[in-house]
C-alpha cells in the first residue's frame, strides 16, 4: 500500500493521453448500410442533373408573365369591345397579313384576348406562323412563330428544361434526373426516420429542423433532412409527371397505357354521309394544303363555331379544318386551368351538326390523371398558385443539394495525416451482408423498375460494376502490414 492510500489523500487521475478510446460503432443493419450508400452517390453523381433540371424549371414557371411583357401587344387588345367581329372577318384580316401557308387552326378571342390564326408552312416543320387579331376591330396585332400555340420565349424556355438545345441527346439528362428523384426522395425519408430517436422531441425534429445540435454537419444534416421531408410529395409528383413524356421511360408508360386501354380516346373525323365536294362543305377542307382563302372557307370556321356553342362547348375552345375532303372539322376545349375544360366534338359544317363527340368527364382515369399532372407540371393548372408551388420546389430542392454537397465537405478528415477535400463514402459491403429471402425479392423488384425506367437501370448497372471493381483494387492496393479485412466487395 503506498503512503498517498494511507494518508486518505486522493490519488490524481493519470493525465490524459492523446488518443481517447474510440466509440463503439452504430450497428448498422444491412438494408440501411446498403441504402445509405446508394443515397450517398446518388446525391453526389445525380444532384448535377438535378441542379440543371431545377434551375431551368425555375425559369420556366415564368412563362406567363414573360409572355406578357414580350408579347403583350399581341395576345391581348389594347381596348375590349362591345361586339365581336365575325370570324370570317377576322380571319381574312389574317389572310391580308399573312398571305402564305394553310390555316391549321383558329383561337376565337375573348375578353381582351386575340384571336389566334395559325398558318402551317413546310418550311416551318414542327412550328407554326400565328398571326394575332383583335376580334372587335378586325386588325391585326402581330405575328409569331410558334409551338403548338406557345410562344418564342416559352418554346425556348421549354426545350431549354426538356434537353438543353441539344435534341434527342439531352433529353437524356432531364429523363436520368426524373428517373433517380423518386429514389433520393424516398431513400432520404427511409434514412432519416431511421435516425429518428423516440419521442415528441424527435417526431417534431421529423418537419422542423434540430437547431439546438450546434454548428457542423449535425445541423446541416438536419437541414437537410427536414426540407427534404417537406418536398417528398412535391418531388414525387415531378419525378413521376416528368417521367411520363420522357423518350425511354415514356415510351413504356405509353404502351402501358395502350395495353390498359387507357389512353385520351381520338375522336372520328369520318364522314359516313353527306357531300364530299369542298365546295359544297365550305370550301377549304384542306390541312397542310395550301388553303383559297376564299370567303366560303373563312365562314365555315363561324357555322361550326356557333355549332360548338350550342353543342356545350363554352370557354376558350380551338377550331381545326377538316383533315381531308369529306371529313369533319373538330372543335376542342382548350381550357387547361382547374376545373379544365376538354370536351371535343367533330362538326359536319355542311349539315351543321355534330358528328362525334368525346368528353373529358368520360376518359379513362389514367388518361385524365395523366393530362392534369402534365398541366400542373407545366405550372398552368391552378395558375400563379401552381407557379409558386413550382418555384417553391425548385428553390427547396436547390437547397437540399446544397445541404448534402456541404455535408460532404464537412464530413472530411482534417488531421494533418488524413486530409481530403471532402468526407468518406460510407462503408462497404451492405449488398452481400442482406438476408437470402431480401435478394430473392429485390433483385426482380430492381430489375423490373429497371427495364421500366431504362435510364435507371443502367446507372445502377453501372454503379454496381463500378463499386465492385473499385473495392478490388483497393483491396490490392492495401498495405501488407495491415491483415486484410474479410470486408465483403461490392456496395
Amino acid at each position: 500500500m503506498s503512503l498517498t492510500e494511507l494518508s486518505g489523500t486522493p490519488t490524481p487521475e493519470p493525465a490524459p493521453t492523446a488518443e481517447k478510446p474510440a466509440r463503439p460503432a452504430r450497428r448498422t443493419s444491412p438494408f440501411g448500410a446498403l441504402l445509405l450508400r446508394l443515397h450517398f452517390y446518388a446525391g453526389i453523381l445525380v444532384a448535377p442533373f438535378l441542379v440543371v433540371a431545377a434551375l431551368t424549371g425555375l425559369a420556366y414557371t415564368t412563362t406567363p408573365q414573360l409572355d406578357a411583357i414580350l408579347y403583350g401587344d399581341q395576345l391581348t387588345v389594347a381596348q375590349v369591345g362591345d361586339r365581336q367581329l365575325p370570324l370570317a372577318e377576322q380571319i381574312g384580316a389574317a389572310r391580308n397579313a399573312h398571305p402564305d401557308g394553310s390555316i391549321t387552326t383558329v383561337q376565337p378571342g375573348a375578353g381582351d384576348q386575340t384571336t389566334k390564326v395559325v398558318f402551317s408552312l413546310p418550311e416551318l416543320g414542327e412550328n407554326q406562323h400565328t398571326v394575332y387579331i383583335d376580334p372587335y376591330t378586325g386588325e391585326s396585332q402581330g405575328q409569331l412563330t410558334t409551338w403548338f400555340g406557345s410562344t418564342p420565349i416559352t418554346t425556348w424556355l421549354d426545350d431549354l428544361h426538356r434537353h438543353l438545345h441539344l435534341g434527342a441527346v439531352g433529353e437524356h439528362y432531364s429523363e436520368l434526373a426524373a428517373s433517380w428523384l423518386w429514389v433520393m426522395a424516398l431513400g432520404g425519408v427511409v434514412l432519416w426516420w431511421r435516425r429518428r430517436g423516440s419521442g415528441r422531441t424527435a417526431a417534431r425534429h421529423l418537419l422542423v429542423p434540430d437547431l439546438s445540435t450546434g454548428k457542423g454537419v449535425r445541423r446541416t444534416r438536419g437541414w437537410h433532412a427536414t426540407t427534404g421531408i417537406w418536398l417528398t410529395v412535391g418531388l414525387l409528383f415531378l419525378s413521376v409527371t416528368g417521367l411520363t413524356w420522357s423518350r425511354y421511360a415514356g415510351a413504356n408508360f405509353a404502351a402501358g397505357l395502350d395495353a390498359l386501354s387507357a389512353r385520351a380516346p381520338e375522336i372520328s373525323t369520318s364522314l359516313t354521309v353527306g357531300p364530299t365536294d369542298p365546295a359544297e362543305t365550305g370550301g377549304d377542307h384542306e390541312h397542310g394544303a395550301a388553303a383559297a382563302g376564299g370567303v366560303v372557307e373563312s365562314a365555315a370556321f363561324d357555322r361550326v363555331l356557333s355549332v360548338a356553342r350550342d353543342a356545350g362547348l363554352s370557354g376558350p375552345v380551338e377550331i381545326a379544318p377538316a383533315p381531308q375532303p369529306g371529313s369533319a372539322w373538330t372543335v376542342t376545349q382548350v381550357d387547361n386551368t382547374w376545373p379544365v375544360r376538354k370536351d371535343r366534338i367533330a362538326v359536319d359544317p355542311a349539315s351543321e351538326t355534330v358528328a362525334a363527340r368525346s368528353d373529358f368527364a368520360d376518359w379513362p382515369l389514367l388518361a385524365k390523371l395523366s393530362g392534369l399532372g402534365i398541366q400542373a407540371h407545366m405550372g398552368v393548372l391552378f395558375g400563379l398558385v401552381n407557379q409558386i408551388l413550382l418555384a417553391a420546389l425548385a428553390l427547396g430542392l436547390l437547397c437540399v443539394i446544397f445541404w448534402g454537397y456541404r455535408m460532404w465537405w464537412q464530413r472530411r478528415p482534417t488531421r494533418a495525416d488524413r486530409r481530403a477535400l471532402a468526407g468518406s463514402p460510407p462503408a462497404r459491403g451492405g449488398l452481400r451482408t442482406l438476408p437470402r429471402w431480401a435478394l430473392l425479392v429485390g433483385i426482380p423488384v430492381v430489375v423490373a423498375v429497371g427495364w421500366t425506367l431504362p435510364l435507371f437501370g443502367l446507372t445502377v448497372l453501372a454503379f454496381l460494376v463500378i463499386d465492385v471493381v473499385a473495392g478490388a483494387v483497393s483491396r490490392r492496393r492495401r498495405p501488407a502490414a495491415h491483415p486484410p479485412a474479410r470486408a465483403p466487395a461490392g456496395c
